[in-house]
């Protein structure tokens, strides 16, 4: 099987592997070998370990999951020059990769956690030539977009990307309204997974405002729950938090 080399032994690199192992040999390389173990323990799959300091990735697809602030010292540590380098580090430029890594090609991407279940919704751009090697390697993880440029990705990352943790919040939330009016919470949490679980396959067929018509009916419990929401200001906050999002992805470059 071909082998992936992930830099960083985080939760997304961790996630990605979950995604991966079942296809790719697996390495990673770190700077503690005991986090590297319990990286393999969580993974539950053998993987080659090595530790960071003058790693050489020489002809190696390289996915790189450090953190954005550890760059620079990250680099510094590498040998050689990969085949390509994936990058999920958000807001990080290909021209600030480029500068620093030794590559003959550098992708971003960014999936979300759902990778560690195959349902990771990956953006990516970059190297056009590696396009189809990238969408391929991605689409292990779940679905892809290949967007035109590095601002799109960006604001994919606001959404895709940090998306899971607004849809928790607002899970966490409707289960708790539920259990309020009495509700027991196993059974408000059951309810709510099941109800994220259909709602998953019907957004994929139908446009959003569509669904909410047909759930709708004159006078009825949907209009007035769905008034509430609109009068606490959801759609609103939802569209900030996209922009904020994002604003901090360009600050982060």
């Amino acid at each position: 099987m071909k082998t992936i080399t992930f830099i960083g032994n985080g939760n997304m690199a961790l996630s990605i592997a979950k995604g991966l192992k079942d296809n790719y040999t697996i390495e990673i390389v770190g700077r503690s070998m005991q986090k590297l173990e319990t990286f393999e323990q969580k993974l539950k799959c053998k993987v080659d370990k090595y530790l960071l300091n003058e790693y050489d990735i020489t002809d190696k697809t390289v996915i790189l999951c450090v953190k954005p602030a550890n760059v620079e010292e990250v680099s510094t540590q590498l040998q050689g020059r990969a085949k390509v380098l994936y990058s999920v580090l958000a807001g990080t430029t290909l021209e600030k990769l480029s500068s620093h890594f030794h590559a003959q090609a550098f992708v971003r991407t960014m999936p979300n956690l759902a990778a560690s279940v195959g349902a990771s919704m990956t953006t990516l751009t970059g190297d056009e030539n590696y396009k189809e090697e990238a969408l391929n390697l991605f689409n292990a993880i779940g679905t892809t977009r290949w967007l035109g440029s590095e601002k799109e990705i960006d604001i994919a990352t606001a959404l895709a990307g940090s998306g899971p943790a607004y849809l928790a919040l607002i899970a966490e939330a409707l289960a708790d309204g539920a259990v309020k009016q009495g509700l027991k919470r196993d059974d408000a949490i059951a309810i709510m997974r099941g109800l994220f679980d259909g709602f998953g396959s019907l957004i994929q067929n139908e446009h959003p405002a569509l669904l909410k018509d047909g759930v709708m009916s004159p006078g009825g419990t949907t209009a007035a729950g769905y008034s509430a929401l609109e009068e606490k200001g959801v759609r609103a906050a939802c569209i900030d938090a996209i922009e904020q999002a994002y604003t901090k992805a360009l600050a982060l470059s």
